[in-house]
């Protein structure tokens, strides 16, 4: 069930196994109302608990998949994921990545997000993987504005660039969501693109996707809290 109060929160369950998951979810209780389940956990479970977290527990499930195929064979995925009546599903933000997501999402409440230019990644990487010249701002805002124009619900950009795809019409009604978020004085871990939660929601977020300085706190769901306050005394840029 939908809680507005901690929805823009979502809690990353990068952790080995859906056992493990499930552990995490109990310790943060009423807390969190949201949660990320990605690739890393597929194997271990993931689908089973995000269905269980969604079927017994009235979690919402953000299944971060970040899907790329052909069109058909995304479509067929995001049909059979749309069946587990969850809340979002990430694809690349290519068109004709989102389309087909989609044509699978259609007649469920699925929402399709489109993944700009991971948060994990500069200038640099992308020279290596020849993407075409240009800032990485730049960039990001132009794959948005593609995903949108495709029918993506939302895309997932990080802290710096919610501001720049925020302030473009095509923005008014979609959601955005921001990895690459971490509390202040937590560690950065592997994200190069970073903010506060409170400065994500200042540019734009809807939501936010904090993992490790939570799972990782001695007390996370006091954590959980934490960062929920911390958002609640910034008002978002609609």
């Amino acid at each position: 069930m939908s809680n507005p109060a901690t929805d823009r929160l979502i809690v990353a369950l990068d952790v080995p196994n859906a056992i493990a998951g499930l552990e995490l979810a109990k310790k943060l209780g009423d807390a969190v109302s949201f949660y990320k389940i990605g690739l890393g956990m597929l194997t271990g479970g993931g689908l089973a608990l995000a269905s269980e977290l969604k079927q017994e527990h009235g979690k919402r499930i953000f299944l971060d998949m970040k899907l790329f195929d052909i069109g058909a064979t995304v479509e067929s995925a995001v049909r059979g994921l749309a069946q587990f009546d969850l809340d979002f599903l990430t694809v690349h933000g290519d068109p004709h990545v989102v389309r087909a997501a989609k044509e699978g999402a259609a007649g469920s409440n699925l929402k399709i997000l489109g993944v700009t230019i991971l948060t994990s990644l500069d200038r640099a990487d992308l020279d290596a993987s020849l993407i075409r010249a240009g800032d990485l701002p730049e960039l990001v805002v132009a794959r948005a504005l593609n995903a949108f124009e495709a029918g993506a619900d939302g895309v997932i950009a990080s802290p710096q660039e919610a501001a720049l795809i925020r302030a473009q019409p095509e923005a008014a009604g979609r959601l955005i969501v921001t990895p690459g978020v971490r509390p202040s004085g937590a560690a950065l871990g592997d994200q190069k693109r970073v903010a506060t939660p409170a400065e994500a929601i200042q540019n734009g977020a809807d939501h936010v996707v904090v993992g490790r300085p939570i799972h990782q706190a001695p007390n996370p769901a006091e954590a959980a809290r934490a960062i929920q306050s911390e958002m609640n005394t910034v008002a978002p840029t609609t």
